[in-house]
C-alpha cells in the first residue's frame, strides 16, 4: 500500500516554497511535457542536483487546531534529469506519471534508500492530530493514508506506531481510541502514516498519541 509513496513527494512544506524551481517553457513551444521532451526551468541554483521530481502543488495542509498551514500536497507528476545547467536550466523528462506544463514546479530527487521497517512506540510524547486523508476524502479507514501534524522535529520517527482517538470537545464522553496507525514517511513538520487496525472511520481532526 505505501511503495507508491517512498520516493514520491507527497508535501512541500511551507517553509520549502521559497526560491522555487518551476517549469519556465519547454522546446518547440510544446503546451504540454511527456516522456523524452526538453524544457527550460528557472531558480536551480547550480548544476550539481542532477535529478529532479517534478510536482504540481495541491491544497494547503492546515493544522486543526490552529489552522496553520505546516505544507502543501504535492502532486507527482514525474522525473527529470538536469542536461545543462544555467538560467534558465535545460532538462529532459525522464518519467512521466502525467502531462506537465509551464509553472510545474521542480524539487530534487532524494537519494534512493532501502529502509528497514522495524514497527515500536515512539519514545517520546506524542499529540498530534489528523490533518488530511491521502486522496482528498473526508473520512478513511485500514489502509487509508493520513497526514500527522508532527513530525522529526517532535520526535517522529519511521516506524513508529501512533494510537488514533476520537476527540469529543462538545460532550462529556471521554475520548475514545479506535485505532492505529503505522508512521512510514517523516518531513520536519509533518508525517505521513498508514491505518492498519480500525473500528471506525478516521476523520480529520482525530488525535494520533502513544499507543
Amino acid at each position: 500500500v505505501i511503495e507508491p509513496f517512498i520516493s514520491q513527494p507527497l508535501i512541500v512544506e511551507a517553509g520549502d516554497r521559497n526560491g522555487a524551481v518551476k517549469i519556465t517553457a519547454a522546446q518547440e513551444d510544446r503546451m504540454l511535457l511527456g516522456g523524452g521532451d526538453t524544457f527550460y526551468a528557472s531558480g536551480i541554483p547550480d548544476g550539481k542536483t542532477e535529478k529532479w521530481h517534478v510536482f504540481r502543488k495541491g491544497k494547503a495542509l492546515k493544522n486543526p487546531e490552529t489552522g496553520v498551514i505546516l505544507a502543501y500536497e504535492a502532486f507527482f507528476l514525474g522525473n527529470a534529469r538536469l542536461i545543462k545547467p544555467g538560467e534558465p536550466a535545460t532538462l529532459r523528462v525522464t518519467l512521466a506519471k502525467e502531462e506537465m506544463a509551464r509553472g510545474d514546479e521542480l524539487i530534487p530527487a532524494p537519494p534512493p534508500e532501502i529502509i528497514t521497517y522495524s514497527p515500536r512506540r515512539p519514545e517520546r510524547e506524542v499529540a498530534a492530530r489528523v490533518m488530511s486523508i491521502y486522496g482528498g476524502v473526508q473520512e478513511g479507514g485500514a489502509t487509508s493514508v493520513v497526514s500527522l501534524t508532527q513530525g522529526k522535529n517532535d520526535g517522529l520517527e519511521v516506524g513508529h506506531v501512533v494510537a488514533l482517538f476520537r476527540i469529543r470537545s462538545e460532550t462529556p464522553v471521554p475520548e475514545e481510541r479506535y485505532g492505529l496507525a503505522f508512521v512510514f514517511r517523516v518531513f520536519d513538520g509533518v508525517a505521513y502514516a498508514l491505518v492498519v487496525e480500525s473500528s471506525k472511520s478516521v476523520i480529520i481532526g482525530d488525535s494520533a498519541r502513544n499507543p
